[in-house]
């Protein structure tokens, strides 16, 4: 064979084995067993270790935001002011430092302000304003209903509340005024309800909405449920650790078990006084009964610090801000609550971190503290790594910051519209809404 024909067979044999690793590959990204970055992108940069692979997001939200009053919103802050006009970035009050546990019900202001705050949309926020309606995905409330509960008659029997009332109904003269509520029922509307109050005159004429809730200890499922609202933390009233570096942490953090707080609770709250005669007598654990004051706020951040475990009952509804308060301390939460729902569960996988105990487990005898003594010091190291790694999705920020809890709770949003756009494009061409219902 001439030295011509061999390169002829040459250059053939290898177009035909490049044919070959072309059809292979293709093939195999196809079927999802090989990542093209690896081929291609090789220096692509990996996660910091114990980060939590989250969702991608793709484009930020559009939302549309009503111009309300600030005495619906802002104007709580400050009663002595008379400005009515709607804030602005400009104009935007920074949150009290005194509010004391009105705080753990702000995520309507963090929200709110997420949607101020000017920047381009390129700084990894989940959600950006938009002044026209039509090219919204979603349209934003900003009513501060927990606020609104907290300042204008606390206790339900006090005259003030009638100010809350008033409140409520004219919020919903205003949106339903609205072509864009009308048009959806609300449906695309996102409502924040952080206290379980909040709202409650007329909240079931805003069940259709998106609502930002803590718990669904409250309401009947009709009412509120995870198909179409939103579960978000509790804003912690703890300073965060942000510092917490030591070389030997479980041998530094002293303290087995901490509580601090209220004890007499209603509901799956009386946990609480069954879990104080339980838990009494151990040298290692802290069971205390305090109210929030801010003083011994400050005592429960330093013990937090020290503790290996804190503890999460139940309250008056199944969740609190003691668990939130926990995860900013680094402290591996121990969570009684057979009814609770938690944030960003789908992207957050709670048991990395956190130890579960039903209420029967809780309440028999000297089972929980073994457990928890028995509790491996690497298995420990590890989820106090994790909670090193996750804690910044539950803080609030202004202006808010990538993948913080206001962008984790709009990332949650848009999760939710896909079903609200189904239900709506439904409608708009059914004649017998709700046939399949009438079928026997």
């Amino acid at each position: 064979m001439s030295n011509r024909s061999q390169k002829m067979y040459g250059k053939a044999a290898f177009a035909l084995v490049f044919a070959i690793l072309i059809v292979l590959i293709t093939y195999s990204i196809f079927i999802g067993t090989v990542d093209i970055r690896s081929y291609f992108l090789p220096l692509l940069p990996s996660p910091p270790p114990g980060a939590q692979p989250l969702c991608a997001t793709g484009p930020p939200l559009k939302v549309y935001m009503y111009d309300l009053p600030r005495r619906f919103n802002v104007g709580m802050l400050n009663r002595k002011s008379t400005e009515q006009a709607p804030v602005t970035a400009r104009t935007w009050p920074t949150w009290p430092r005194n509010s004391g546990l009105k705080r753990q019900h702000s995520v309507e202001y963090w929200m709110m302000g997420s949607l101020l705050f000017d920047g381009d949309g390129g700084d990894g926020r989940a959600a950006v304003r938009v002044s026209d309606p039509e090219l919204a995905d979603a349209f934003f409330v900003p009513f501060f209903s927990s606020l609104s509960f907290n300042t204008h008659g606390h206790h339900m029997t006090d005259p003030a509340t009638e100010i809350d009332h008033q409140l409520q109904i004219d919020v919903l003269k205003i949106l339903g005024e609205s072509k864009y509520w009308q048009r959806s029922r609300g449906r695309d509307h996102v409502i924040p309800l952080t206290h379980p109050n909040a709202f409650r005159f007329l909240r079931p004429q805003i069940n259709a909405s998106i609502q930002i809730v803590v718990d669904f200890g409250r309401y009947p499922h009709v009412m509120s449920n995870l198909s179409k609202d939103v579960v978000s933390p509790y804003v912690h009233v703890v300073d965060s650790f942000t510092d917490d570096n030591h070389s030997n942490p479980y041998e530094s953090r002293t303290t087995l078990l901490f509580f601090q707080g209220r004890t007499f609770r209603k509901d799956e709250g009386i946990v609480r006084v069954k879990l104080a005669k339980i838990l009494a007598g151990y040298d290692d654990v802290h069971y205390e009964r305090s109210v929030a004051t801010g003083d011994n706020i400050k005592a429960s951040s330093q013990r937090m610090r020290s503790s290996k475990f804190c503890l999460h009952p139940a309250g008056d509804t199944p969740s609190s801000c003691r668990l939130f308060d926990a995860i900013v301390s680094h402290c591996v939460p121990v969570i009684v609550s057979d009814e609770i729902e938690l944030p960003f569960e789908d992207e957050i996988d709670y048991t990395k971190f956190s130890l579960f105990f039903s209420f029967k487990e809780a309440l028999e005898p000297g089972y929980m503290v073994d457990q928890l003594r028995k509790f491996p010091k690497d298995r420990w190291v590890e989820m106090w790594r994790q909670l090193n790694a996750i804690s910044h999705h539950f803080e609030f920020h202004y202006p808010p910051e990538k993948e913080d809890a206001v962008n984790m709770l709009w990332r949650q949003v848009k999760h939710k519209l896909p079903a609200v756009k189904l239900a709506l494009h439904r409608n708009r061409r059914l004649k017998i809404p709700d046939w399949w219902r009438r079928r026997k």
